[in-house]
């Protein structure tokens, strides 16, 4: 496994060498002993497969107990895998990522997504920047104004709606000429569009053949995981996720 991991991740060691330490099961049982570990280790990135220390991904439809905490306790990104024992391991294997996703619910300002999302890129890769914004919490607000006697409401549908996908493109745009400016050799694609989340979102990852989807986890004004992370996560088992 960590072999893989090291070939799925060589386009990081293009800017110096990687130190990797290799954490055999047997190490820890605990949830506990494995956040011991980390904290002694204080690695840049942890690397794991999905239901850790647990038969549960032959259901498909949990990260498991390890790295439900991993994931949520303050630290470094968790990339996760597919887990080595299952089809999707065995049957799409591990090469560097050529076609990435940052996803976010508001793509617009979120560098620290989009800087990790480019380090993970294959070189002449493809980096899609996708937004989808929530068709449900759209209409709640239409409706709302639809009251207001004072606003014309298809005129304020239309006019809010383009106003919402044209900052995801301005933004994508903005991050085109960033890495124009710097070099990075990569295609950008963006897709901004009003509609369901969660059916959206997975519609887009496999449309697009993701081979690593990037999103935001951490919640500071909750313990729970973030938004649509975390169906997400659960529901795309096999594709590798890295969440930060």
């Amino acid at each position: 496994f960590g072999e893989r991991v090291q070939e799925f991740l060589i386009v990081l060691g293009k800017n110096g060498p990687i130190r990797w330490r290799v954490v055999p099961g047997d190490e820890f049982h605990t949830v506990q002993e494995l956040l011991d570990l980390v904290h002694e280790a204080s690695p840049d990135l942890i690397c794991s497969y999905r239901t850790l220390h647990s038969n549960a991904w032959k259901w498909g439809h949990s990260l498991g107990s390890h790295l439900d905490v991993l994931t949520q306790v303050e630290g470094p990104p968790v990339l996760v895998l597919p887990h080595p024992q299952s089809d999707d391991w065995l049957r799409g294997g591990l090469k560097p990522a050529d076609t990435v996703m940052a996803m976010t619910d508001h793509l617009t300002g979120d560098h620290r997504l989009v800087n990790y999302a480019v380090r993970f890129t294959a070189p002449h890769g493809t980096l899609h920047l996708a937004n989808v914004e929530d068709s449900l919490t759209f209409e709640r607000y239409i409706d709302a104004i639809s009251k207001v006697p004072t606003i014309e409401t298809d005129e304020a549908r239309e006019s809010i709606m383009h106003q919402l996908l044209k900052e995801s493109h301005d933004y994508a745009d903005s991050c085109r000429a960033a890495f124009k400016e710097h070099g990075i050799d990569l295609t950008v694609e963006d897709t901004a569009v009003v509609g369901k989340h969660l059916s959206g979102y997975k519609r887009l990852i496999e449309e697009r053949k993701v081979a690593l989807l990037v999103l935001n986890t951490k919640d500071h004004d909750q313990l729970a995981m973030h938004g649509l992370a975390y169906p997400l996560a659960v529901e795309m088992n096999h594709v590798p996720l890295l969440m930060l």
